[in-house]
């Protein structure tokens, strides 16, 4: 990406001019006779209620109620994602950190795939295990179509339980956070390393999804929030390589039935995987929305 001096959201809000966004915050509740092998059942927060919708075959171009757009085959039924917490380091301009407002959106270099690396005054690269992520956008309000112009902001932490912007010595550092457009089959890619488990939770990675890229410059339009974690065989194997001893036992104090956001159910925030600790793993997770 070019390098320049403004922001983000000056250069999308120039060249798409700025439209109001909204936010779903309640979780649509969907039902149906059948589900995507890869879209069950799943748990959510527990301020959230769950659901299953049906909807019919089709092909063709599905119209969005958002102002993403829905094109493609579509599915089924498709279950939405539960909504989760952000988190207390999501650096989206919703809270602060060292005594100032944290928000990368605003900075130009967040546009990215691979997000290993700081940008702007820093180019630190975060070591770890390969990881290549694969989301997969649908939405569930225009019939499971494949939605090809929402956006995404993914973060997670490095492989010693650090978030850069807010943990002692990464402050200075905004690797492992990026924003990506979902392309016309409604899939987004995103290249980092495996994030490291810390005291209290189980490994995940937070997503926000937005209506459109030029929206992503700003929190208040953020449509969906949600986590995703991985396979306890392949937190094994990663933690088992060189870096990660802290993750070892940090996981061992740990489990999907204790953790305070996949205890209620994560069938739908459990990712594939593929892959191994040398070649890198590929981490694939359907997500359906309702915008």
């Amino acid at each position: 990406m070019d390098h320049h001096g403004h922001s983000l959201e000056e250069d999308l809000q120039a060249m798409l001019h700025t439209v109001t966004g909204r936010r779903q915050s309640l979780r649509w509740l969907l039902a149906g006779a059948a589900t995507l092998p890869i879209l069950g059942c799943g748990g959510s927060s527990s301020d959230d209620t769950t659901g299953t919708a049906t909807t019919t075959t089709s092909t063709g171009s599905t119209g969005s109620t958002g102002t993403g757009t829905s094109t493609g085959t579509t599915d089924a039924s498709c279950s939405v994602i539960p909504e989760e917490t952000g988190g207390p380091y999501p650096a989206d301009g919703t809270n602060s950190s060292n005594g100032g407002v944290v928000n990368v959106l605003t900075q130009s270099g967040v546009v990215r795939s691979d997000i290993r690396s700081s940008f702007g005054s820093s180019t630190t690269t975060a070591a770890g295990v390969p990881l290549t992520i694969k989301l997969h956008i649908v939405n569930a309000n225009a019939s499971c179509a494949v939605a090809n112009a929402f956006a995404v902001y993914l973060w997670h932490c490095d492989r010693d339980g650090n978030y850069s912007l807010y943990s002692s010595g990464v402050t200075n550092e905004n690797y492992l956070r990026g924003v990506q457009e979902a392309d016309a089959n409604g899939d987004i890619t995103f290249t980092t390393i495996f994030p490291g488990c810390y005291d209290g939770r189980m490994p995940h990675v937070h997503f926000e999804v937005y209506p459109t890229l030029a929206k992503a410059a700003s929190a208040g339009n953020r449509i969906k929030t949600s986590q995703f974690t991985f396979p306890l065989a392949t937190l094994n194997e990663v933690y088992a390589t060189t870096g990660y001893t802290s993750s070892v036992r940090n996981l061992a104090r740990i489990s999907y039935a204790t953790d305070n956001v996949f205890s209620d159910g994560y069938s739908l925030q459990l990712a594939t995987m593929t892959g191994n600790v040398t070649d890198g793993y590929v981490a694939t997770l359907p997500v359906a929305i309702a915008a």
